[in-house]
C-alpha cells in the first residue's frame, strides 16, 4: 500500500505535454501545485516540454541533417523542458509561491552516455531538499540528465514518467503523482467498452503486465522503477478533480482481490510460421536468435512437435517489423530446410491480468468459454502467473474485449470471484 498521504507529505508531481501545452494550461499546472502546496504539503514537480515541441525541434534537425549527430540532438530536445520549468515557475511566482526551476544537469540527474536512450544511475538531492526546507517549490525538467563528463542526455520518449519516479525514490517521497489527460487506469480502454470502470487501486505488477501488453498510459521503464523502489504512483487527470488510480505494491490484507483487474488488448501484432524445420536441440535458437540479434522484439512464442519428428515454430512481432522478420525467416527456412514461411498481419493479442488468479482455478476456462460463445477461434495462447494472453483474428478484437469484460463482471462494483 502507499503512505497514507498526511499534512507536510512529500509530493512529486509530473505533468505531461499536453498538460502544459499552453500558457492557460500551465496557469492552470500551477494552480494545482498551489492548492498541495496550501495543504501542508512539500511538492516538487516534473514537466514535459509543452505538447509539439519536441517534435518541433526534431523537425529543424532533420531539415539540416537527415542523420544529425545524436550528441547535439540531446543539446536540442532537451530545451524544450526548460522553457516549461521557467513558464511554471512564473506561474507560481504569480501566486506569491516561491518556486525554482532546475535542468536535468543542474539537478545533477546522473545518466549513462547512451544519447536519445540515457539511463538514470544517480541523483543527488541535495540542493532540492534545501529548497523545499525553504518552503520553497522545486520544478525539474523531466526526460533529461547529464553523464559523468557533463554531456546533456535524454531519456527517450516518455522518460518525464521515469524522471520523477526517480526524483521520488531519491527524495523517499511520499507519493508520485502522475498527470495526464485521463483520470486513471480503467478496466479497459473506455473508447471500446463505454462502462469500463475506473480502478480505485492496482499493483506494480498488474500495471507492467497491462502496460507491456498495449496499455499506454504510463512508461513501462516508470513503473519498474517505481516497482523497484517502492514508490507509491497515483495517476491523474490534469483537467478533472478526482482521485485517480493508485499503483502500489499488492495489498495482502485485501480481502476481497479480484481475479482479474483488467483487461490489455494490441492491435499492432503480426505473426509469422515456420513448419516442417527439424526437432532438435539449437533448432528453436537458431529460428528466434537471429531474429532477436535483428533488433525484433518477439512476443508470443508457441513451438510444436509432429508424430515425424518436425517442429513448427510460431511467435508474434510488431506489425511495422513483419516486413524484415519474414525476410529473415525465409533466409533461415532454406539453411533448415523447412517445408514453409508464412505470416498474418490481421491479428490482435488480447490479455486478462489479475493478481487475484494466483489463488484462484478456472480463470483460463472462464476466458475461453466467453470467447467460444461470441464464435472466436483462439489461435494462440500463453500464461504467467497473473497473466493469460490470446491472439485472436483482430477483426474480432472489440468484440472479444467486450465479452471478456462482461464474463469477469469487470463493469460492476466488484469483479468476478471465479
Amino acid at each position: 500500500m502507499g503512505k497514507r498521504i498526511n499534512l507536510m507529505s512529500l509530493i512529486v508531481q509530473k505533468y505531461g505535454g499536453t498538460s502544459v501545452g499552453t500558457v492557460e494550461r500551465i496557469e492552470a499546472v500551477a494552480d494545482r501545485v498551489v492548492k498541495s502546496y496550501q495543504c501542508g504539503n512539500q511538492v516538487v514537480v516534473a514537466v514535459s516540454a509543452m505538447s509539439g515541441e519536441t517534435n518541433r525541434l526534431i523537425g529543424l534537425a532533420n531539415e539540416i541533417n537527415e542523420s544529425p549527430d545524436l550528441r547535439e540532438m540531446d543539446v536540442l530536445v532537451s530545451t524544450g523542458e526548460q522553457v516549461t520549468i521557467a513558464l511554471v515557475c512564473m506561474a507560481l511566482q504569480k501566486r506569491g509561491i516561491e518556486a525554482r526551476s532546475y535542468t536535468g544537469g543542474q539537478v545533477k540527474i546522473l545518466t549513462d552516455n547512451v544519447h536519445g536512450k540515457a539511463r538514470i544511475k544517480e541523483i543527488d538531492a541535495h540542493r532540492m531538499q534545501t529548497d523545499l526546507k525553504a518552503g520553497r517549490v522545486v520544478v525539474v525538467a523531466g526526460f533529461q540528465g547529464i553523464d559523468d563528463e557533463g554531456n546533456i542526455t535524454t531519456l527517450g520518449r516518455g522518460g518525464s514518467d521515469t524522471t520523477a519516479v526517480a526524483l521520488a525514490a531519491a527524495l523517499n517521497a511520499d507519493e508520485c503523482q502522475i498527470y495526464t489527460d485521463v483520470d486513471g487506469v480503467y478496466t479497459t480502454d473506455p473508447r471500446v467498452v463505454p462502462d469500463a470502470r475506473r480502478l480505485d487501486q492496482i499493483t506494480f505488477e498488474e500495471m507492467l503486465e497491462m502496460a507491456s501488453q498495449g496499455s499506454k498510459i504510463l512508461q513501462i521503464r516508470s513503473v519498474e522503477f517505481a516497482g523497484k523502489y517502492s514508490v507509491p504512483l497515483r495517476v491523474m487527470s490534469s483537467f478533472i478533480e478526482g482521485p485517480g488510480t493508485l499503483i502500489s505494491l499488492e495489498d495482502n490484507d485485501q480481502m476481497e482481490q479480484p481475479v482479474v483487474s483488467g483487461i490489455a488488448f494490441n492491435r499492432d501484432e503480426a505473426k509469422l510460421t515456420i513448419r516442417g524445420i527439424p526437432d532438435q536441440p539449437g533448432v528453436a535458437y537458431k529460428v528466434l536468435g537471429a531474429i532477436s540479434q535483428a533488433n525484433i522484439e518477439i512476443d508470443v512464442i508457441v513451438q510444436n512437435v509432429a508424430k515425424d519428428n518436425s517442429a513448427t515454430i510460431t511467435f508474434t512481432v510488431h506489425r511495422a517489423a513483419l516486413k524484415q522478420a519474414e525476410a529473415l525467416l525465409k533466409e533461415i527456412a532454406v539453411d533448415l530446410g523447412a517445408i514453409e514461411v508464412d505470416s498474418d498481419d490481421r491479428i490482435a493479442k488480447i490479455s486478462i491480468v489479475g493478481v487475484g488468479m494466483r489463488s484462484h482455478a478456472g480463470v483460463a476456462a472462464q476466458m475461453f468459454e466467453a470467447l467460444a460463445n461470441e464464435g472466436i477461434n483462439i489461435q494462440l495462447i500463453t500464461t504467467s502467473e497473473i497473466k493469460i494472453t490470446v491472439v485472436i483474428e483482430e477483426r474480432y478484437l472489440e468484440l472479444a474485449v467486450r465479452a471478456l469484460h462482461s464474463g469477469f463482471n469487470l463493469s460492476d462494483d466488484k469483479a468476478a470471484e471465479g
